[in-house]
């Protein structure tokens, strides 16, 4: 797993000193990463000199045993008062203070609402490490008796690198999935069948804890389907990747945090929904003793009741001069069946060795029906030929990830070496099956009225890396490392006219090495370079078993990084950064197999696609005032040797025309574009925010035959608005809105789509339980249209899809057993592939003063 680090030291430092002004919607303790060191509640002196000794302890309110998030710890001199540290306490109510001198100190906790207690220590030699253990806080009772103070944490965070969307605070996720939690991040856009892009492009990876997984090299949007909304604690968002990461992810990377116990004792969670599109039922126990943890869970999903319709008509013309004309329409009904389950296994070791490991198992199950198929095609306007037939397309795959890590880490802070190794395999059947209805009789007994395809693969990766880093004074900090990525894929495919497989073998070595550096007057830079060699051997075997080999030749490739940032007066933050990243094609994109489920829309691989190269350009702008958040980001970015597909006018075996889209290393792509978003928290129930995602796009494929030459180039903008509030006695409500406009495509425009949704939930016995009810697209109940088009000089498509969404359902969650707290660990590094085309990039730095959170990318075009 790839670890994402700070970029930059001053910027952990401002984001947590947000967090001591707004305790109650801090940018600053949350993550899904390393161990943030606290800093010094403002106001606070630092005038005693330092020393080497560390004080830790847990906050927790003594009537609710739960954490008591960001609440402020001062230390002071014992002998005059006079303030020493100061820290802020994360959202398990942990904190800690580091750096300290020996002598006796006072340690002071409060928080609005409870009363302050004072915890007298004493720092005898400058090596102590003081645990406090859990220091429980009184409710206040002499004021304020009839009022309930609520505070709300920000569903949105900025770190140093990245946008955190902290999903568990949003409680119209529940009985959703990762697709639907998706949908609310800034930057990514989600279309209605899970496709995922990031500032327009969907050349992203998608980590699940900083870890790759072949299910999502495989299918992002199906994988999205296999991980429960409930388990989902934040999604990360990194545009700026240093060259500490995988140089894959021409856009970025998108990582998924599930939630995790790092608590003593033994829990049990039980989550289900119900409602008349589907359902879902999760069940997830923590053990925790000592230095030693466990975690087993499964979750189970049925999606069922999606229907829809969609109609198609296609114009086609000849080098004879014929124009053909193919219209269809049909009723769609999807269904499915997703699994996952997992079991964890962590153990510090002592102070400075751990270890982590883990295994996770998943199983799809997709069925696709498109009932009573009309294709009737016209010849100069004439009815040439018509019939009916039923099809049905079956996607079936399971899925092993195997994770073991190794960290040790040194006296001096920060300095730790890390080895981590990954097994990852997916097999998958992707299957269809034509019955035509309208056939004679005659040819019904000869079996002529049953179209078949059978297409068995499997993708396989073993992963093994090894990182140190080091940092050399105050102010800078080196990092580097080797990584090895051998990857097996083999497709084989049955079809009438068209049997053979395809055997791809690809195997990548990686170092890398890089650099921070920071300044008294708030600069940062952090460089670095990456080189990649990768090896490839390829054979494709055709119809009778003749075997032959895809000359694919090796190659280097260099990708360089820089971050530069400065921080303002005033809270604000400004940021360039400059990137160039590699996209390989993922097996999507090689598989020869031709899918020809709709007999008038084929698909087709192309094994002999070479990887694609990207420069992003970005530039961002992040301020803070009152209770308010706001970041800006222009961003250009450029791709050459894009992979794009490539529609052209055929016939089939039968000499029925038929359009096939296939794909080429023949493009161009530029885009240039804008972000913006913002976040306030009114009041200590409200909370509103929202933002836009605008870019223009420049398209060619630099076809030279001009029948097969296209550009294209316009605006794609997309907003989205949520909303919260608290009510008294656990009682909340949340709303969500999405509106993505017509999206630019080589050779046509795609229709835009909207989505929203209202959620209310009640808590009860302390938290401990909760259900809710919620609604999604209810003022559309006949479902949304959605029209494109493809228009060429051979070529001209005009489509129709309507999607039924309308859904209501009720969600009930219930958590047993009791846990009391303990250090949280230092997370762990581990293995992170971040190189197929289908997924996407890498991320994240960390400054040598202070460190903070990680994470990480998607789906072809």
């Amino acid at each position: 797993m790839k670890k994402v680090l700070l970029l930059l030291t001053f910027l952990s430092f401002y984001a947590n000193s947000i967090s001591a002004q707004f305790p109650m919607g801090g940018m600053g303790g949350m993550g899904g990463g390393r161990r943030t060191e606290q800093t010094a509640i403002p106001g606070t002196a630092q005038a005693t000199p330092k020393g080497s000794a560390k004080i830790t302890g847990y906050v927790i309110d003594s009537a609710a045993s739960q954490a008591v998030e960001y609440a402020s710890v001062a230390l002071m001199n014992k002998a005059d008062k006079k303030p020493v540290d100061g820290a802020i306490c994360d959202d398990k109510g942990k904190f800690s203070l580091t750096k300290i001198a020996t002598g006796e100190y006072i340690l002071s906790i409060s928080f609005m609402g409870f009363q302050s207690k004072k915890v007298e220590v004493k720092i005898v030699n400058k090596n102590d490490e003081i645990d406090l253990g859990v220091i429980k806080l009184n409710p206040s009772t002499q004021v304020l008796q009839e009022v309930t103070v609520e505070g709300q944490r920000s569903l949105m965070e900025d770190k140093v690198d990245r946008m955190v969307y902290n999903a568990e605070k949003d409680a119209s996720n529940k009985g959703g999935d990762g697709a639907d939690v998706l949908r609310k991040v800034p930057s990514l856009t989600v279309d209605l069948d899970g496709n995922v892009s990031l500032r327009g492009s969907q050349n992203v990876r998608v980590l699940i804890n900083n870890k790759p997984s072949t299910i999502i090299a495989s299918s992002v949007a199906d994988a999205l389907k296999q991980i429960p909304a409930d388990m989902i604690k934040s999604v990360e968002v990194i545009t700026s990747p240093s060259a500490k990461y995988d140089a894959e992810g021409s856009s970025g990377i998108i990582n998924i945090i599930t939630k995790k116990n790092t608590l003593q004792g033994l829990t049990l969670n039980l989550d289900t929904s119900v409602g008349i599109r589907g359902g879902n039922l999760s069940l997830n126990g923590n053990y925790r003793r000592g230095n030693m943890g466990f975690s087993l869970g499964g979750f189970g999903r049925a999606n069922y009741n999606v229907n829809g319709r969609f109609e198609n008509n296609q114009i086609t013309t000849g080098t004879d001069g014929v124009k053909t004309t193919n219209n269809q329409s049909a009723e769609t009904r999807n269904s499915g069946l997703f699994g996952n389950y997992q079991l964890g296994w962590d153990w510090d070791i002592n102070k400075t060795n751990s270890i982590t490991a883990s295994v996770r198992l998943g199983a799809r199950n997709q069925s696709s029906f498109q009932d009573g198929l009309l294709s009737q095609i016209y010849r100069n306007n004439l009815l040439s030929s018509s019939t009916t037939r039923n099809v049905e397309s079956l996607d079936n795959s399971n899925n092993v990830d195997a994770n073991f890590d190794y960290t040790h880490t040194f006296k001096k802070p920060q300095q730790e070496f890390t080895l981590s190794g990954q097994f990852s395999r997916n097999n998958r059947n992707n299957n269809f099956t034509n019955t035509i209805l309208n056939l004679p009789d005659s040819l019904v007994n000869l079996g002529q009225n049953i179209i078949s395809n059978t297409n068995p693969s499997y993708n396989q990766e073993s992963t093994v890396q090894a990182d140190y880093q080091t940092p050399i004074g105050k102010t800078q900090m080196i990092e580097f490392g080797g990584k090895g990525i051998f990857r097996k894929v083999n497709s084989v495919f049955r079809q009438l006219g068209n049997n053979g497989s395809l055997d791809y073998d690809q195997n990548i070595a990686a170092s890398y090495f890089s650099y921070t550096l920071t300044t008294k007057k708030k600069y940062s830079l952090k460089v670095g370079g990456r080189y990649e060699y990768t090896n490839i051997d390829a054979t494709q075997t055709s119809e009778g078993g003749v075997a032959q080999n895809i000359d694919i030749a090796d190659y280097g490739t260099f990708v360089p990084s820089i971050n530069l940032s400065k921080s303002l007066k005033g809270g604000t933050t400004l940021k360039i950064a400059y990137n160039r990243r590699i996209q390989r094609p993922s097996l999507q994109f090689l598989n020869p197999n031709r899918n020809a489920s709709n007999p008038s829309n084929v698909t087709e691989g192309n094994p002999n696609l070479a990887p694609e190269f990207t420069n992003n350009y970005e530039f961002t702008i992040n301020t803070f005032f009152k209770n308010t958040f706001l970041t800006t980001a222009l961003f250009m970015r450029n791709t050459t040797g894009g992979i794009q597909s490539v529609r052209t006018s055929t016939t089939d075996a039968q000499g029925r025309p038929i359009i096939l889209t296939n794909f080429f290393n023949i493009g161009n792509e530029d885009a240039y574009g804008m972000n913006l978003f913002g976040n306030v928290n009114i009041s200590n129930k409200l909370q509103l925010g929202g933002g836009t995602d605008v870019y223009y796009t420049v398209l060619k494929n630099n076809n030279p035959n001009p029948l097969y030459n296209a550009s294209n180039q316009g605006w794609v903008a997309s907003f989205r608005l949520f909303g919260s509030y608290n009510l008294a006695k656990g009682w909340g409500l949340q709303t969500f809105a999405f509106y993505r406009g017509n999206q630019v495509q080589l050779q046509g425009n795609q229709g835009g789509f909207a989505m929203y949704s209202l959620s209310v939930k009640k808590d009860f016995l302390n938290k401990k339980g909760s259900i809710g009810f919620g609604a999604e697209n209810f003022f559309t109940p006949n479902g949304f249209v959605i029209k494109s088009n493809v228009d060429s000089p051979t070529i001209m498509q005009n489509s129709t899809t309507t999607l039924r969404n309308m859904n209501f359902k009720i969600n009930f969650s219930y958590r047993i057993g009791k846990m009391t707290f303990t250090e949280t660990k230092k997370k762990k590094k581990s293995v992170n592939n971040d190189d197929l085309k289908d997924g996407g990039g890498d991320g994240g730095q960390q400054a040598p003063a202070q460190s903070a959170p990680t994470g990480g990318g998607g789906r072809p075009r």
